[in-house]
């Protein structure tokens, strides 16, 4: 018997990013959005039965833009700059808490919201000193928590479906922690190191994790998405046809195609006329698991100037 065909990522996203990165399934719009974050424009498409994403017009802002979520109430929350935006469609942009404001030094990178709707997001030294990340939390009264310091590259956050454990990726240490999880109160406790990529130039970016726990992190420089189980353990290996995957999120109306970002960022001439598709968002069907609902921020968005 012949063994089926391992799933194969299809570009799907019309025009290659800079830095594409940080997917996430807004349901109650039927989008998906994801960033630029050095483009610092925001990304919303719908997904059409031809499986391509169609886009609506995307919001265009005046710094790096590291992550968004979908807010409960419509608008956007975003990760950007030195800290915490809020935007809507009609333009309006709410400057919220700004924990690294008056630093050039460092700027938000990925971030997610926890399943009680409160917004996460890292910070990463733009020169990639170790220890200059830090891990903010945005509560629901609009106010900031520093949660971790110490950390490289904060990237890509998540939570177990039943919210007892949160994941966070350091490209910066090429390690996947995991850590008890407060749902009450936000608290985390008991880090430990679950994954470490010691691949030589390879670094874990952005991830998700899937209804039945495991968690799915795209390699910077590895070309792959990898799929770990709650432990650490490697489940599966998507290979992609481009050096840099960022991120990945399950959407589509039955969170069951995965949606890849991907980066030309820093890639040579020669290495993109090997990668025209580098940039673009890919999408992968039939991996017969499916994600869990995106959270969407829950808090306050009091706004605090106009304009993008």
């Amino acid at each position: 018997m012949t063994a089926p065909l391992p799933p194969v990522p299809v570009p799907c996203s019309a025009t290659p990013g800079v830095l594409s990165e940080g997917p996430r399934w807004d349901a109650d719009r039927d989008e998906l959005l994801w960033v630029d974050i050095v483009g610092s424009r925001l990304h919303r498409a719908r997904f059409g039965a031809d499986g391509l994403l169609h886009e609506a017009p995307s919001l265009q802002f005046d710094r790096f833009v590291g992550a968004v979520a979908p807010v409960a109430g419509g608008g956007y929350i975003l990760a950007a700059g030195a800290g915490f935006l809020f935007a809507d469609l009609s333009g309006l942009v709410r400057e919220l808490a700004q924990p690294e404001a008056g630093r050039n030094d460092v700027r938000m990178n990925d971030g997610a919201c926890d399943p009680q709707g409160r917004f996460w997001a890292g910070t990463m030294a733009h020169d990639e000193s170790p220890g200059a990340g830090v891990l903010y939390r945005l509560e629901l009264d609009g106010s900031c928590t520093t949660v971790l310091a110490g950390l490289t590259i904060s990237n890509g956050i998540g939570w177990s479906p039943d919210s007892t454990t949160m994941y966070l990726s350091d490209s910066g240490t090429g390690c996947i922690d995991a850590f008890d999880f407060d749902a009450t109160s936000g608290d985390i406790g008991g880090r430990r190191t679950i994954v470490r990529i010691t691949e030589p130039g390879v670094a874990p970016d952005g991830l998700t994790v899937d209804e039945r726990g495991d968690i799915w992190v795209a390699l910077w420089d590895g070309g792959a998405v990898r799929c770990y189980s709650p432990e650490g353990s490697l489940r599966s290996t998507v290979q992609v046809p481009v050096d840099r995957p960022t991120s990945c999120a399950f959407g589509g109306p039955d969170r069951a195609t995965l949606f890849i970002t991907t980066a030309r960022h820093g890639l040579t001439v020669a290495a993109l006329a090997h990668q025209p598709d580098a940039g673009r968002v890919f999408r992968v069907d039939g991996l017969g698991v499916g994600g869990v609902p995106c959270a969407t921020y829950a808090g306050q968005t009091t706004p605090s100037r106009q304009g993008p």
